[in-house]
C-alpha cells in the first residue's frame, strides 16, 4: 500500500536541498570574493564541491527509491559528482585547460539530469520550474566553458562563482518549497 505521497516525502528531506544551497553559495562567494585563487585552490573548492553534492545527490535518491521510480536518475548524476570529485582531488596539479573541461562536462551532465528529474511528473507544475532552470543553467554553463577554453582563470573563476550562486538559490528555494508542501498536493500524482 503506498500511502506516503511525493510530496511528503520531499517535506521530509528539504533539509538537504538546503545543504547542496548553501555549498554551492559558499562555493560561488568564495569564487567571487577571492578571484586571485590559485589552481590548486579552485582545484580543491570544486573539487569539495562536486563530491559533497554528489553524496547528498546519492543519499536522497536512496531515501526517495521506495517512493519514486526514476530514483536512479539522481543516484547517477549524484555517482557522476563523486567521481568528478575524486578525480579533482586525485590530480590536484591539473591544468586550468582540463579543470576547464572537467567542469563542462560536469555541468552538462547534471543538467540534463536536472532537467529529466524537473519532467519525470514527481512534483507539482509549479514546483518543477525551479529544478528545470538550474538544469539549464548548467548546460549553459558548460556550453560556455567549452566553447571559450581560452577565457582566462579570473573569468573562468567569476562564471563558476555566479553559477553556483544562482543555483544555490534556487535549491534553497526549491527547499523550503518542499517544506511547506502541502501533503496531499501531489495525492493524485502517485
Amino acid at each position: 500500500m503506498h500511502v506516503m505521497t511525493n510530496a511528503q516525502v520531499s517535506r521530509h528531506h528539504w533539509w538537504l536541498l538546503g545543504i547542496r544551497g548553501l555549498a554551492a553559495v559558499l562555493f560561488g562567494l568564495a569564487a567571487i570574493l577571492w578571484p586571485g585563487l590559485t589552481l590548486f585552490v579552485l582545484v580543491i573548492f570544486f573539487g569539495a564541491y562536486a563530491l559533497v553534492d554528489g553524496v547528498m545527490a546519492v543519499i536522497v535518491s536512496f531515501q526517495g527509491r521506495r517512493y519514486f521510480r526514476r530514483w536512479w536518475v539522481l543516484l547517477v548524476g549524484g555517482l557522476v559528482g563523486i567521481v568528478i570529485g575524486v578525480l579533482t582531488f586525485a590530480w590536484p596539479a591539473i591544468t586550468a585547460v582540463v579543470l576547464l573541461y572537467l567542469i563542462a562536462s560536469w555541468a552538462i551532465v547534471t543538467g540534463l539530469f536536472e532537467i529529466a528529474a524537473a519532467f519525470s511528473g514527481w512534483l507539482p507544475v509549479a514546483r518543477e520550474w525551479t529544478l528545470a532552470l538550474a538544469g539549464v543553467l548548467s548546460i549553459l554553463l558548460g556550453v560556455l566553458l567549452a566553447v571559450r577554453p581560452a577565457a582566462g582563470l579570473l573569468s573562468l573563476v567569476w562564471v563558476i562563482g555566479i553559477y553556483a550562486l544562482v543555483f544555490g538559490i534556487l535549491l534553497f528555494i526549491r527547499a523550503f518549497q518542499s517544506r511547506r508542501a502541502s501533503p496531499f498536493s501531489a495525492a493524485g500524482r502517485a
